[in-house]
């Protein structure tokens, strides 16, 4: 996926999102360390049926390898993470688009959550867990972002959007830095979970879990 298009895909998500967010009335306002540990993915094949890339892959095949991935790696690891947190502050990371959101299937108000990945959340935030979201989206849909991750039952321990300086950043190192400052404030980071490499390289986390893009097809 070259650069100018993940720009593009990212713009016209945010084009959508700014769109929803004036239509529920608002204006946008922002919002010891774990060792690197390893990366557990699955892979997954698109299925073609149109001329946009979110439309070439299939969503219930999509639904299907999310929900191997959570279901059969992720939800095992975190059961067994959490029985013995040892007075510790866990955390979970989460990306948002195509990981906690459904952001290129379904342009709804509010967007439709992952439903793997919110269950898996709720059943962390319910052991004590801090669900943090870390995120490429820009700081002006801030409001709207973590307005549309609670009404769909997340919780939001925090919320980290690229504000001016982030939009000059890597997006792998500014989401690295995020995960390093959750890590200053007292957090273990026991999972970190999202669709692209940018999401879970650079470590700042016990275990990461990569879900399909499907080679960039989803942003």
């Amino acid at each position: 996926m070259t650069a100018g298009r993940a720009r593009s895909r990212r713009l016209g998500m945010t084009t959508v999102v700014v769109a929803l967010a004036i239509g529920v009335g608002g204006t946008a306002t922002t919002a010891t360390a774990a060792t690197p540990g390893t990366t557990a993915t699955a892979a997954a094949t698109a299925a073609p049926s149109s001329a946009t890339a979110a439309e070439k892959v299939d969503y219930e095949t999509w639904q299907r390898d999310v929900r191997a991935i959570i279901d059969e790696q992720a939800r095992p690891y975190i059961e067994e993470r959490t029985a013995n947190p040892s007075g510790q502050k866990q955390a979970i990371v989460l990306d948002i688009d195509n990981t906690s959101l459904e952001t290129d299937f379904r342009f709804a108000l509010p967007q439709h959550p992952v439903e793997p990945v919110l269950k898996l959340s709720q059943y962390a935030h319910e052991r004590g867990v801090a669900i943090f979201f870390v995120t490429a989206r820009p700081g002006i849909i801030s409001w709207p972002t973590e307005w549309n991750l609670e009404q769909v039952g997340y919780s939001v321990a925090g919320l980290y959007v690229r504000h001016l300086p982030d939009l000059f950043q890597n997006v792998a190192d500014y989401k690295t830095a995020k995960r390093a400052e959750i890590e200053k404030n007292g957090y273990t980071i026991i999972a970190n979970i999202g669709n692209s490499a940018t999401d879970i390289s650079g470590g700042h986390a016990e275990k990461s879990f990569k879900l399909p893009d499907y080679d960039g097809q989803l942003s």
